[in-house]
């Protein structure tokens, strides 16, 4: 049976120059190419991908609790740029350099706002939340997600509070009544469904205004400058993901430049922890191209 995820190698907090602490998770060797994972929306650094594949590519998986998440200290009213200052100072102490960085679902535009930032050097979207509240999509958006980037438009305190209504049982039941049967093979597999859900419950342990936070931030406009990225990016979806982009990356990967779309068949939102081997050889060959 496949392993699609293990347990993490280390754990830790690192306390930035505010005071806060900031949680990660490591797999795989410490003195490996570090890559930092933005974990998808309300999951804690628990949650990884790749077992097996990182050690073998010689991988320093390094897996970020935002803010509000998991061990991560609360910051109210943070923003991408908050994020990326994070991820910098993290980069810094934990002797990362300039890492290369998956962002994973709604993590997509953090890992994103840091590739804008110059912190990192190379990038992979994988099944990344695409910028629903550009006007391009709008015609395209299932009218629940319209009302929804609606609402946060025009009231984003409203939206938040909205959003910190959520919890870790109300998203596991969204995830696995909105996947694709190719997807729910894989969440559902045992060692991942016990990954996850530990993923979930830590992501809430601080209650839900860190995810309410990253999903108001998430739907609205996003206020960096794609066309200003300048490090190599693979744009990945799965052919089967309905969820994540309305047209499968193919817009985003306009918007960076020099971005790879790659769409992979017989997949949806799973695709990091079934391609997990060639998503991380290819970021770790456009890494060392910058070198």
């Amino acid at each position: 049976m496949t392993a699609y995820v293990c347990a993490p190698a280390r754990l830790g907090e690192s306390r930035l120059s505010d005071g806060r602490l900031l949680g990660w998770a490591e797999w795989g060797p410490p003195d490996g190419h570090p890559v930092v994972l933005c974990p998808g929306a309300a999951t804690s650094r628990w949650l990884g991908f790749g077992a097996g594949v990182v050690e073998a590519l010689g991988v320093r998986l390094v897996s970020v609790d935002r803010p509000g998440l998991g061990a991560s200290t609360p910051a109210p009213g943070r923003t991408f740029a908050d994020f990326a200052d994070d991820l910098r100072q993290l980069g810094a102490l934990r002797g990362l350099g300039r890492p290369a960085v998956v962002g994973n679902s709604q993590g997509a535009p953090f890992a994103l706002a840091c590739a804008r930032a110059g912190h990192v050097s190379a990038l992979a979207v994988v099944s990344g939340a695409d910028e629903v509240a550009a006007p391009e999509f709008a015609p395209a958006l299932a009218a629940d997600l319209r009302g929804l980037v609606t609402r946060t438009a025009r009231d984003p305190a409203g939206a938040e509070e909205f959003f910190a209504g959520f919890g870790a049982d109300a998203m596991w039941d969204m995830v696995m009544s909105g996947s694709p049967e190719c997807d729910l093979a894989v969440y559902q597999e045992p060692g991942f469904a016990a990954a996850y859900r530990r993923a979930l419950d830590e992501g809430f342990a601080r209650g839900a205004a860190g995810y309410a936070r990253d999903t108001v931030l998430a739907m609205g406009r996003w206020p960096f400058d794609l066309g200003g990225i300048a490090v190599p990016a693979d744009i990945w979806y799965g052919d089967r993901d309905a969820g994540h982009s309305p047209d499968q990356g193919a817009l985003l990967a306009t918007r960076v430049p020099g971005a790879r779309h790659r769409v992979v068949p017989g997949i949806g939102g799973a695709l990091l922890w079934t391609h997990a081997e060639p998503i991380l050889a290819s970021l770790l060959e456009k890494a060392a191209g910058e070198r």
